[in-house]
């Protein structure tokens, strides 16, 4: 299959998860050597889970399906530009090639508008929206220094 193939079965997804009331109207595909591995489409409100979003149910499928936390060998399709959340995923997961359909702007223009999240992640803690404020480093630290000195941890 072609990138475009791959990207109107993303596009599928989304029109799939609309039409069944899942939530937006986004999808997504994961591809691994020219085979679709996982798909996702928006399933936030029938989940009732903000970060069901169509890359996050995708990847979270790819990963089950390949018994990885890392898609180092995939690719993912999605229907429209990611917003924060899901580009952070599809980092972590550190899939190396991302095409989306819709831009983000494309999204804002229906609602959809993640640009508030984009310009708040930049700002320092203390001029975010969000109310921001450490508490008991110390305590908390105490995991840090276990994990540090872990001789069998798995690194990510």
């Amino acid at each position: 299959m072609t990138p475009e193939a791959f990207m109107r079965e993303a596009i599928k997804e989304a029109e799939a998860g609309l039409q069944g009331n899942r939530g937006g109207p986004f999808g997504c595909v994961v591809v691994r050597r020219g085979e679709i591995i996982a798909r996702g489409n928006n399933r936030v409100t029938s989940s009732n889970d903000p970060t069901a979003h169509a890359e996050i149910t995708a990847i979270r499928e790819a990963c089950r399906a390949l018994y990885t936390f890392q898609l180092s060998d995939c690719e993912l399709y999605t229907s429209c530009e990611p917003c924060p959340m899901c580009l952070a995923a599809v980092y972590w997961a550190r899939i190396p090639k991302l095409y989306y359909g819709n831009t983000r702007l494309d999204a804002a223009a229906i609602g959809f508008d993640d640009a508030f999240i984009y310009q708040q992640i930049p700002l320092p803690p203390e001029d975010r929206t969000l109310v921001m404020q450490p508490l008991l480093r110390d305590e908390a630290q105490a995991a840090f220094r276990a994990w540090q000195a872990k001789p069998d941890k798995v690194r990510y």
